[in-house]
């Protein structure tokens, strides 16, 4: 049984991820940070359709923690298959109101926490073969006003993807990335009701995407053998 683990799987888009694993049969380890009552709901949720992932609390943005659950999953499980990092923050506020906290935070975790991980289950991948999927943002692709600190961060991760899939393609070690679009999550609720019609006026197909389209576009790239160094926009065709 193959084994995948996903980072901030404990809400929005990370969950539908684990979940859409999960029903393929994979053994997953989902990583969350602080909330402890989401990382309980979640496995109640899950427990109760009949799944039973791990749960690994680390702060992906912190080396001595992601090496921590590293160990820990290794010691579980003795190898990774998929890695999807997922987890990521994000800041609203034009960039002369952004802090040098903020964006450090951001980079720290949006950008340092996919690196450090990957760099953990590169070690065990490389000469087994695995994949790693980095979930960035449409906003990556093309930026966003009032996100200036966020879109580079995802516009980081892109980059970063496609430098990991030619250095790690010899090694059977495949890396892609899904850039999802305005999808329905706590973090777009923010949005009124006149900003979420303008984006949706903004989308060719005319609605907003859901976390479980993203998550099958991850998994989709998981077990793509022979795609490597892609970006997946999953954004119903919205900035192209």
């Amino acid at each position: 049984m193959k084994t995948a683990l996903i980072t901030g799987g404990t809400k929005g888009i990370g969950k539908a991820i684990a979940l859409e694993f999960l029903k393929r049969d994979y053994e997953v380890v989902i990583n969350y940070h602080a909330d402890e009552e989401a990382a309980a709901s979640t496995r109640e949720e899950f427990n109760m359709l009949g799944y039973y992932p791990v749960l690994m609390r680390a702060d992906v943005g912190d080396e001595r923690q992601v090496r921590a659950m590293f160990v820990d999953l290794f010691s579980t499980y003795g190898k990774l298959d998929v890695l999807v990092n997922n987890a990521g923050i994000s800041v609203v506020k034009v960039i002369q109101d952004t802090t040098a906290a903020e964006w450090d935070r951001l980079f720290a975790v949006n950008v340092k926490g996919a690196y450090l991980c990957a760099r953990e289950a590169v070690d065990k991948m490389i000469g087994h073969g695995g994949c790693i999927v980095n979930v960035a943002s449409i906003w990556g692709e093309v930026g966003a006003s009032c996100e200036v600190a966020y879109s580079a961060t995802k516009g980081a991760l892109i980059a970063f993807t496609k430098a990991l899939a030619k250095e790690l393609a010899p090694s059977k070690v495949r890396v892609n990335c899904v850039s999802p679009g305005v999808i329905e999550t706590d973090m777009n609720a923010r949005l009124s009701a006149v900003e979420v019609e303008d984006l949706i006026n903004s989308i060719p197909v005319g609605r907003m995407g859901t976390p479980e389209e993203v998550a099958e576009a991850c998994v989709f790239l998981a077990e793509a053998d022979y795609i490597t160094g892609e970006i997946l926009s999953v954004g119903g065709g919205f900035a192209k």
